[in-house]
């Protein structure tokens, strides 16, 4: 138990880190965090605040898909946009295509490793995740269905909104399921080093 209650703390900020450094590199970013961008640039709020606030939102969305929250569930909300706002209260500016592509591709693999972090940690699923998987379950409808519609959404308001959408929100569309793929088995606290080994592809 404290092992895994460190692991999901370590992998909420460590998320929200990630998520800073794909925000400070300016080639757009993840659906939702193009959402919370955008709120941000028309209220003035921190998008690290604002990203805490939609996830409470979205915890609402959840009473209708009758889905109840684990611990992780609410540290994913009050950890991940503090630990975005916090970070990039200290990241310097970015400037010049190849460190922006650096700071880019950081920032997906952080979000990858933090993933299979705080997932492994078993705790319940975030906010975000959570509306999915209650859509599935209560609508019937395929979990890619699901995301689909709603990250699509959000995509296309949040960029209405003034968020930034570009080879980052690709990028991190392409990169980031291949690479939580490969976290995950290997942080998962339920699986032994012995069984990841035996399991790992030659």
């Amino acid at each position: 138990m404290p092992r895994r209650i460190v692991q999901l703390i370590v992998g909420l900020f460590l998320y929200g880190a990630g998520c800073a450094l794909t925000v400070e590199a300016g080639l757009g970013v993840d659906p939702w965090t193009v959402f919370a961008q955008g709120l941000s640039v028309r209220t003035g709020i921190g998008i690290g605040w604002v990203t805490n606030i939609v996830g409470f939102f979205v915890l609402l969305l959840w009473i209708p898909l009758r889905q109840k929250p684990g611990i992780g569930t609410i540290a994913n909300i009050l950890l991940v946009g503090t630990s975005m706002q916090i970070v990039l209260g200290f990241l310097p500016p970015v400037s010049g295509l190849p460190a922006q592509l650096a700071t880019l591709l950081g920032g997906i693999v952080l979000v990858a490793v933090a993933s299979g972090l705080y997932i492994g940690a078993h705790f319940g699923p975030g906010p975000r995740d959570g509306l999915m998987t209650g859509m599935h379950a209560r609508l019937g409808w395929p979990i890619w269905l699901c995301r689909a519609l709603v990250e699509v959404s959000v995509l296309l308001v949040g960029w209405l909104l003034g968020g930034t959408v570009g080879i980052g929100t690709v990028l991190f569309a392409v990169l980031i399921g291949p690479l939580v793929h490969v976290a995950l088995p290997l942080l998962d606290t339920r699986t032994t080093p012995a069984r990841v080994v035996a399991e790992r592809p030659a």
